[in-house]
């Protein structure tokens, strides 16, 4: 069974991508809501706050993946290709194990963290995510 699919490629069999530690909880976790709608009057007591319609906001995540290579070229050439498909922008996620849901992302590039073995055949990888609308993971 595939464990992981970005944009709609194995990841391990495309670029020996597996997920990294805490990839599962924090993918699952839930998203964050937008602000509630508050008045505050001198007129009443207190401040109304209306909470229907509620919305829920975008949310940032740092999602960390393992690349492994057979080899030291194969490694720097399934490393190289697993960025270019992040530099790309848009990251869907798919992991087929756990629901059904796709995770529509955009790669921010940033905060990114990177350590690779000493056989230079294995490295992790943290990076932030965007996801601009958590209410759409079909």
């Amino acid at each position: 069974m595939t464990d992981l699919l970005i944009n709609n490629k194995n990841a391990y069999i495309t670029w020996g991508v597996r997920m990294g530690d805490g990839f599962l909880d924090t993918i699952g976790a839930p998203a964050p809501m937008k602000e509630f709608i508050e008045n505050k009057s001198r007129l009443e007591h207190g401040k109304r706050v209306i909470v229907s319609n509620s919305k829920l906001d975008e949310r940032e995540i740092t999602l960390s993946f393992t690349i492994e290579g057979s080899s030291q070229m194969d490694y720097q050439a399934k490393k190289k290709s697993f960025f270019e498909e992040l530099y790309k922008g848009t990251v869907d996620i798919q992991i087929p194990g756990n629901n059904n849901d796709t995770y529509h992302l955009i790669y921010l590039g940033k905060s990114v963290s990177y350590g690779q073995s000493i056989d230079r055949t294995f490295g992790k990888l943290s990076a932030k995510f965007c996801e601009p609308n958590p209410s759409v993971r079909s």
